[in-house]
């Protein structure tokens, strides 16, 4: 009954609960790089508190107009490396995460392939 159980629970809830587990923590490393957000503000100044309109002379205008471009192709360069930084995480998690999924299906059979490797006497270090 218990290993019955113990199956119901492995290959149901168990499987279920891992896949979840994955989810958050794809939905954690998101929320870590902020790619929602990156993509969002992709175009906008990086870290320059004052870039709003200039007004003055000609050249004034020019020089902060610059000022933010500048400021904008750093940003972006910055959020680009940043998201795919992120996304190469994402990716990794998802692979580890679908490996470990496969792997859930057949670590209950580790301890029997164990006896009966132990039983037909093979050892690992001496193949």
């Amino acid at each position: 009954m218990v290993i019955a159980a113990f199956f119901t629970w492995w290959y149901g809830r168990g499987w279920r609960e891992r896949i979840a587990m994955l989810r958050e923590r794809i939905g954690s490393t998101m929320d870590y790089f902020s790619i929602g957000l990156l993509a969002r503000t992709f175009f906008s100044p990086f870290r320059q508190i004052s870039a709003g309109k200039v007004q003055g002379p000609l050249g004034v205008q020019m020089r902060a107009f610059f000022d933010r471009l500048i400021s904008r192709i750093i940003g972006a360069g910055v959020r680009s490396v940043v998201m795919v930084v992120g996304l190469v995480a994402i990716f990794l998690h998802i692979i580890t995460g679908a490996l470990l999924a496969i792997m859930w299906a057949f670590v209950p059979f580790v301890p029997v392939i164990g006896v009966v490797l132990w039983i037909s006497g093979w050892m690992p270090w001496n193949n």
